[in-house]
């Protein structure tokens, strides 16, 4: 015979419902409970970490305040809806990955920002976009539509040897 965890009624002879106590939880119970609730929170923790990560990316990603700063910058003017623009994104980090993390800054503005948008139209280019900057930020090359990662890979060589 189990112990029950929820309280039962049961009608008695003179129609009235009584309720029978609830079982105390076992030794094991409480271990598994233990055992879950940690678990749990090593999952949460890791997915706090990893969001936490995430965020930082792409904040710096799209603090176009970096312009100018130095370095040779890759801008791309990107609308997140926009499965061309996805596509260029991927093929643009894939290029990039050729470059140590401090030879070329990747930004994006994003047109659906304030900020992306005014950057877009101080520019005079829609999405599809990738605008290469020198150092001092000035525009050096402006390169339109989708272009594959053996496309950009000289082009940001150029780009890098140029402004560097």
């Amino acid at each position: 015979m189990s112990k029950s965890r929820k309280p039962q009624r049961r009608k008695s002879k003179a129609g009235t419902t009584a309720t029978t106590a609830i079982a105390e939880p076992s030794r094991r119970d409480m271990l598994k409970l233990l055992r879950n609730g940690g678990i749990g929170a090593v999952i949460l923790a890791g997915g706090g970490y990893f969001g936490i990560g995430s965020y930082r990316v792409y904040a710096a990603e799209h603090d176009l305040g970096r312009l100018g700063q130095g370095k040779p910058v890759v801008v791309q003017v990107h609308d997140p809806q926009c499965p061309t623009c996805t596509a260029l994104q991927k093929q643009t980090r894939k290029a990039l990955k050729e470059f140590g993390e401090c030879d070329l800054v990747y930004l994006i503005a994003d047109i659906n920002t304030p900020e992306g948008q005014a950057f877009a139209v101080r520019h005079r280019v829609s999405n599809v976009t990738l605008l290469l900057f020198d150092g001092e930020g000035g525009l050096r090359h402006t390169v339109q539509g989708m272009q594959s990662k053996d496309q950009l890979v000289p082009l940001f060589r150029g780009h890098h040897e140029m402004a560097g």
